[in-house]
């Protein structure tokens, strides 16, 4: 963690922080627009078996983004504290089964595919290249491997089905066009107007 953190701090300077838990260690970074950033820790340490269209982004931490009014100091509330619980599951689902999230990854929030809270209605998440986020989490480039940052954006049922018929580029020029980013909302609605049917009818 050491040195992913030393390398963030030459972007953020002493706004970024190390954060333990009862979930696991993670990184904080307060924005100054009052938006913060979690990040995992130690993923970035494991070469994850990428495809070889996709070699060179071996290495990943991974984020999310959140908005100003999340009280990521509550840790024990539900409605906040599911942001530390999925980063650190997500990062040891890679390590423990030695495999590889990008771009464009999809999964579901958990077997039983529950919304995330009594706020945040979304069943799973897609992983994106950072948009919002896109100069401040670019690549960090070390001697040895290059890390990129993935950022988890929780999406509705309908939205997983319209990725999966019409594939990330579609769901993602969606998400532009409705000016959807990785920030979480606990506000946001699908951005389908009705509901995404595969077949067309």
């Amino acid at each position: 963690m050491q040195a992913l953190k030393s390398n963030l701090s030459k972007r953020f300077g002493e706004s970024i922080q190390p954060l333990k838990n009862s979930f696991g260690e993670f990184l904080y970074v307060k924005l100054k627009n009052g938006s913060s950033i979690l990040l995992t820790t130690g993923l970035s340490d494991f070469k994850m078996p990428v495809h070889e269209k996709h070699i060179g982004k071996e290495y990943a931490e991974l984020y999310f983004y959140l908005p100003s009014y999340w009280e990521l100091e509550d840790s024990e509330n539900p409605k906040f504290s599911w942001v530390f619980s999925w980063l650190e599951r997500l990062k040891n689902y890679v390590i423990n089964n030695n495999t590889w999230f990008g771009h464009g990854h999809t999964m579901p929030c958990g077997k039983e595919m529950k919304s995330l809270s009594e706020s945040m209605l979304q069943n799973h998440f897609i992983l994106s290249e950072p948009i919002d986020l896109k100069t401040e989490l670019s690549p960090i480039i070390e001697e040895e491997k290059t890390i990129h940052f993935l950022a988890i954006i929780p999406i509705f049922p309908d939205e997983m089905d319209f990725k999966q018929g019409k594939g990330t580029f579609k769901l993602m020029e969606k998400f532009r066009q409705y000016n959807v980013t990785e920030k979480l909302d606990d506000y946001r609605k699908t951005i389908l107007k009705t509901r995404w049917n595969i077949m067309g009818r």
